[in-house]
């Protein structure tokens, strides 16, 4: 099938993969959005959209300098924020007689987001010093990190938060999260803010504080997703919980934006797991904190506004066994299904209702043996299973079916994403399946688990597997969601 590469925010020229690290603010009711265009990385492009989702290009914000200007060669991670009714942009250049050693931090500055001019002053722009950083004497890598500016604003001081590395350290685990102080027109150079001691670096990251604990973000490239820390104070001491991930793998380069009443988290994403490959940008999700303090992820706000129409578990439709397993049973009660199979697989289908759609309910579990929803399936059982290992408490996500292209490998058998998620001693919860375009967002009680892109299948079922397992789904909902809308879908 031919992959929509459309259906979000993502490369649609030359490359599909062009899409690299991201801001956003929100501003009269307008978000906008600022990335890097890879792999030239020769501007920051710009886009606008009403509801987080869909997005439009507009006049692209800033270019590399002139030949002999300190960002002549290339632009990298940029925040933009506001400042007394103004918005400055700090923004990472590369010049090329360094031939892309040094990055330093530069500033650019507007009054509407969509003109920009440069600021070249005693402050901007301004690379590493001695004695906490590495610097272009002191930098065994030979590639100076002092990049992914992010100002924090905390007690009437001015704070960036860098992406670079401490003076010391095993070459390989030097990356920390440098803090730089704005006074007077000068600048301090603190200790790191945090110095996990684990990564080559700790990219884009960000701080904020939420009921009343700090958070710092960061993403890693040792495995491709997005950690957290915390602390009391702002420049306490930061620590992590016993799984500190955020976002699972694929997704790069978070960040945060206040919405109202909502903190969103939006990223990017790397589609196949390969940073050279695809990439989109999602919709955002909703951060908030357990009873523990640890940040999770909700739904955005915004899909329940999207719904079109809802159908009842009742009215949705016949249930086929797809496979004929003749140890399979299904029964249909009020509000109630229940099915299983003693042995080998069975998947319990139904019609979608629409390309996009929410789908949800309560699941509860009954035996030792394998159990999960599929969606996306065709009639061969080529589709996308969701996992649910109740024991081990691991949800997987798989793209699993029939590989006409090779004799000797007739199958596709992908492990996309996985992650952990707490299961009730009575075995049962409650889920959440969004499949919008080409995205796929799973969350579990209400916690978002999965969230990725993946171009593999478009059939026309979803519904339940079982192997020796008995599964029951009661008090369930499908919401149809409005077909995603193309940047270009009005032009002619």
């Amino acid at each position: 099938m031919e992959r929509l590469t459309d259906n979000l925010y993502s490369g649609s020229g030359f490359s599909e993969w062009e899409i690299g690290d991201v801001t956003m603010i929100l501003h009269k009711e307008v978000y906008h959005l600022f990335h890097l265009i890879i792999p030239n990385h020769d501007y920051i492009a710009h886009a606008v959209s009403k509801d987080g989702i869909t997005w439009r290009r507009v006049k692209n914000a800033l270019f590399v300098g002139d030949p002999g200007d300190w960002d002549d060669d290339m632009l990298w991670t940029m925040q933009v924020y506001e400042v007394n009714n103004r918005f400055e942009m700090y923004y990472t250049g590369l010049q090329r007689k360094d031939r892309g050693v040094v990055s330093k931090i530069g500033l650019a500055v507007s009054d509407n987001l969509f003109d920009w001019e440069k600021v070249n002053d005693e402050v901007f722009p301004f690379g590493p010093r001695a004695p906490y950083y590495e610097t272009y004497e002191n930098n065994p890598r030979l590639w100076m990190s002092f990049r992914d500016p992010f100002r924090y604003d905390y007690e009437g001081k001015t704070f960036f938060l860098v992406c670079t590395r401490s003076a010391t350290g095993p070459v390989s685990r030097r990356g920390c999260v440098g803090l730089v102080q704005l006074m007077d027109k000068e600048l301090i150079f603190h200790q790191p803010l945090h110095f996990p001691r684990m990564y080559d670096d700790v990219e884009c990251p960000c701080v904020f504080e939420f009921n009343g604990t700090h958070y710092l973000l960061g993403s890693i490239r040792e495995d491709i997703k997005v950690r957290y820390w915390f602390a009391p104070e702002f420049m306490g001491e930061y620590h992590c919980f016993h799984n500190n991930v955020l976002l699972p793998q694929g997704n790069y380069a978070a960040r945060i934006q206040k919405d109202g009443d909502y903190l969103l988290i939006y990223n990017f994403f790397y589609a196949n797991g390969n940073v050279n490959a695809l990439r989109i940008f999602p919709p955002p999700k909703q951060l908030e904190t357990d009873d523990r303090g640890r940040l999770v992820l909700k739904s955005y706000y915004r899909w329940d506004q999207m719904v079109i129409h809802t159908i009842i578990q009742n009215d949705m439709g016949t249930i086929i066994p797809l496979f004929k397993n003749p140890t399979a049973v299904f029964e249909q009660s009020d509000d109630r299904w229940t099915c299983g199979s003693r042995s080998g697989y069975e998947v319990f289908v139904i019609q979608k209702s629409a390309p996009s759609f929410i789908w949800e309910g309560i699941l509860a579990v009954e035996g030792m043996g394998k159990l999960g929803l599929v969606s996306d399936i065709d009639e061969e059982g080529s589709g996308y299973y969701y996992s649910f290992d109740v024991i081990n408490s691991v949800v997987h996500l798989q793209s699993w079916g029939f590989n006409a292209a090779n004799t000797r490998a007739n199958f596709i058998y992908n492990v996309l994403q996985d992650n952990i998620f707490h299961v009730k001693e009575e075995k049962e919860f409650h889920f959440r399946l969004i499949r919008y375009g080409n995205y796929i967002e799973l969350a579990v009680d209400g916690i978002v688990k999965l969230s990725l892109i993946d171009y593999t299948y478009f059939g026309n079922g979803i519904g339940l597997y079982s192997a020796s397992s008995t599964i029951s789904l009661r008090s369930s909902t499908l919401k149809n969601l409005p077909v995603p809308e193309s940047e270009y879908s009005n032009d002619h």
